[in-house]
């Protein structure tokens, strides 16, 4: 059997492939950051992305890189990540990132790497290798990661509302447009400090599983730099489709919303990135829309919608898990 470990090519060209999915994700997730800013015409869709990129790129600045580690070495044991393995577990969450993005869809390209890894992993080596403690985080978060959008938007929303009771709307507006570009920056600051580092996180055990980095687990700063400028050139990219879905299709937001539906779901990413949870942008910034949505009234969101957006949550773990454990399984038995 050909040994795909010992070809120094192959690891470098499975690098490339992850900075592919890094460059599908800020695509796939550019309208995370970008969709409210866009739909309330605070920026154009042009400066908008370039406003979202930079922010994106310059993250690692800002957090500590606990979630690639989680990533590398929490989800499942390292000793079985070797080429086979990642190359699966990419493939399986670039399939299924290229088909929401093609439906509009805003699904979750972190839980489709994570799916990927768990299906790649037990195809190898059996459930056994599944870390605990570092899956089931990770599955509590799908859960409370939306929650807390919700809820935070719905807090921030109706406590401006109290606050700016006796405010005009105009003055409301012209407010709000200055403070949404903060919210915005935030909000992609966060992004680009959560998404990113589940590349850094899947080159770099590859890169340890090889024997290429010596001593303990840790993200050599090439990693960092290549990572964030992947997903910064994603974004740039925009995912048109799913902008229009999280902008205008859930429901309609004015800089206000936008403002307190950002500022909900930068609170959720930072507060997951320091404790290096790899959280779905995707979950938090779509129901904190829905929150912002729900405090105006229950009928201002397309709730057909947004069940669509939530059964492509649910399914994206275990669609990914299976595609990738049957391409490692033919993987295996080709080579």
């Amino acid at each position: 059997m050909y040994n795909l470990s010992s070809d120094l090519s192959i690891i470098i060209a499975i690098i490339l492939i992850a900075l592919v999915f890094d460059f599908i994700n800020g695509m796939h997730d550019a309208a995370n950051s970008i969709a409210t800013v866009i739909s309330t015409r605070v920026l154009s869709p042009k400066i908008a992305v370039a406003w979202a990129a930079g922010f994106n790129f310059i993250a690692f600045l800002f957090f500590g890189l606990h979630v690639a580690k989680t990533v590398g070495i929490g989800i499942v044991e390292p000793s079985v990540m070797d080429t086979h393995v990642i190359f699966s577990a990419l493939l399986g969450a670039i399939m299924w990132n290229l088909v929401t993005w093609w439906l509009g869809l805003p699904s979750s390209s972190s839980h489709a790497l994570i799916g990927g890894i768990v299906g790649a992993g037990v195809a190898k080596a059996g459930t056994s290798i599944i870390v605990v403690n570092g899956f089931l985080k990770t599955i509590v978060a799908i859960i409370l990661s939306p929650l807390a959008g919700f809820m935070i938007a719905m807090l921030i929303v109706l406590s401006f509302s109290w606050i700016l009771r006796q405010s005009l709307p105009y003055a409301i507006d012209s407010k709000f447009r200055k403070l949404q570009l903060l919210s915005a920056s935030l909000y992609s600051l966060g992004h680009g400090g959560n998404d990113a580092q589940k590349t850094m996180g899947i080159i770099t055990v590859l890169l340890f599983s090889q024997g290429l980095i010596d001593g303990d687990f840790y993200v050599p700063l090439w990693v960092v730099l290549i990572s964030q400028l992947a997903m910064s050139l994603g974004t740039l990219a925009g995912g048109w489709r799913i902008v229009r879905t999280l902008g205008t299709k859930i429901t309609d937001l004015k800089p206000f919303q936008g403002f307190c539906a950002e500022t909900a779901g930068a609170i959720s990413l930072f507060t997951a990135t320091w404790f290096g949870i790899p959280v779905s942008t995707t979950h938090t910034i779509t129901s904190a829309i829905v929150g912002v949505g729900s405090a105006r009234r229950t009928s201002a969101v397309r709730w057909g919608l947004a069940s669509n957006i939530i059964y492509s949550w649910i399914f994206t773990i275990p669609v990914t898990s299976c595609i990738s454990f049957i391409m490692y399984s033919l993987l295996h038995l080709i080579l």
